[in-house]
């Protein structure tokens, strides 16, 4: 595998695929996947025709609540579809691009969500960092996606409005 630069916020690494077959749960860590074009991740809740088609989560923002004492965190345990490392999700503008592997590009819809009232997820762990720090996304390109791999965020724009 390539080695990827912590600096470099333009490239990552996909540390895992969760699905689940229920919303506000934690979810499965699977890994490899199908993702269909403007539908999601086949066998998972949040698919569908939707702006919220996936959820990401950086494995960075689950070290942070991992350091508060909650040590027995896992990718996936805060309903997130995809687990990413070294980018930082929440400086990714709406509107931004997101190629995985090969042949699956995703568009970035929304910045971080309203927290379900003491949802599942908060009650297993404690808290929620989606809220602040995940990003949803639909899905413009589908194909396989497997773990480890290479994550590219492209056409990252600006103030851009969504249909």
């Amino acid at each position: 595998m390539e080695y990827i630069e912590k600096s470099e916020n333009r490239f990552g690494v996909l540390k895992a695929i969760s699905i689940s077959s229920q919303k506000g749960i934690q979810k499965t860590n699977v890994g490899i996947a199908n993702i269909v074009e403007n539908f999601g991740i086949l066998g998972d809740a949040h698919a569908g025709k939707w702006h919220r088609q996936i959820s990401i989560l950086a494995m960075e923002s689950i070290e942070k609540m991992k350091n508060t004492g909650l040590e027995n965190l896992k990718p996936g345990d805060f309903a997130e579809n995809l687990t990413t490392e070294f980018l930082s999700l929440p400086d990714i503008k709406l509107g931004s691009k997101i190629r995985i592997g090969n042949s699956v590009l995703l568009e970035v819809t929304q910045i971080g969500k309203e927290c379900h009232n003491r949802c599942a997820i908060f009650k297993a762990v404690g808290d929620c960092v989606m809220p602040r720090e995940g990003i949803f996304a639909k899905v413009l390109s589908g194909g396989t996606i497997k773990v480890n791999d290479i994550i590219e965020v492209i056409g990252i724009k600006e103030n851009v409005e969504l249909s």
